[in-house]
């Protein structure tokens, strides 16, 4: 179904099972965006006839926050001009010569070049995809575009990130809500999940200007500006307390000595992450 966030937002629920991440509309008084293009041309359409049944303006572009499969397999689907930074651009044009039959992907998870979650998400949702056809954008951009909706504007800024580095916000001021994509979550493209405190702090920087009161992320529910900072203080705040231990018995050590308690399950795997990161910055720094 297709929710109200403000008076000029909507957006389509991630749905975890196949990973399909969260939709974004925009309307404006003479066109309306969308905000990604889904993990299928299935989930695509899907959002196309949901959009079909309110009455808007005619949708013109579709805006994309970053390169993984779920957020770009539907853009051929939306036949809509679609936007992305340089970056996006330049990887799909690269995905665009590869091929997606199961061999293919469980080639591509041995060789490291694609994971294992991805890849069994990928036949979830598609379990046939013969006739996949990927469409690189249309536009791109280097730094920032903003885009005049007729009433309602929108600022698209490249923010990168450990997720992505081509990930991309969408800002709605008149409406204040930021559209995130999967930008505040781990890297988990090169081995195991992990976060960088430096990278982090910059990306978190970025987002911090911008006056929101409803965050929408790729994959959850949107949050308020109070859930999202109070995540993100807590993340940073984990972050510190690691610094830069490589190993996680003493990170959690440390976390014990400095807020005399035991880690939560998530806590722990937040921990985990940013150790991660550490070991990774160390294999990076021995090469």
């Amino acid at each position: 179904m297709l929710k109200k966030l403000s008076d000029k937002v909507y957006y389509m629920p991630q749905y975890s099972e196949t990973d399909r991440p969260t939709l974004g509309l925009i309307c404006g008084e003479n066109f309306s965006v969308i905000v990604d293009s889904g993990n299928s041309p299935a989930h695509a359409r899907d959002f196309l006839n949901l959009v079909e049944q309110i009455d808007i303006a005619p949708v013109k572009f579709v805006v994309i926050t970053h390169w993984h499969w779920d957020h770009i397999f539907g853009m051929d689907t939306m036949k809509l001009l679609s936007i992305s930074h340089n970056q996006t651009k330049d990887r799909i044009e690269y995905l665009k010569t590869l091929t997606w039959d199961d061999a293919s992907l469980d080639s591509r998870v041995e060789t490291g070049e694609e994971i294992e979650f991805c890849s069994s998400m990928i036949k979830l949702e598609m379990p046939t995809r013969d006739h996949l056809k990927l469409k690189a954008p249309d536009i791109s951009f280097n730094s920032t575009i903003e885009l005049d909706l007729g009433g309602v504007r929108c600022i698209v800024e490249h923010v990168g990130g450990v997720h992505a580095q081509d990930s991309s916000i969408i800002y709605i001021p008149d409406e204040k809500v930021m559209f995130l994509g999967d930008c505040i979550y781990q890297d988990f493209y090169s081995g195991e999940w992990s976060y960088d405190l430096n990278e982090l702090t910059v990306l978190l920087d970025k987002i911090k200007k911008y006056d929101v009161d409803y965050y929408v992320t790729g994959h959850q529910d949107p949050k308020t500006h109070a859930e999202l900072w109070s995540w993100m203080d807590e993340l940073i705040q984990i972050g510190e307390i690691v610094g830069e231990e490589s190993s996680l018995d003493k990170a959690v050590a440390r976390y014990n000595e400095v807020q005399k308690t035991l880690p939560s399950e998530e806590q722990l795997e937040y921990i985990q992450n940013f150790v991660s990161g550490n070991q990774k910055k160390l294999i990076r720094n021995e090469a």
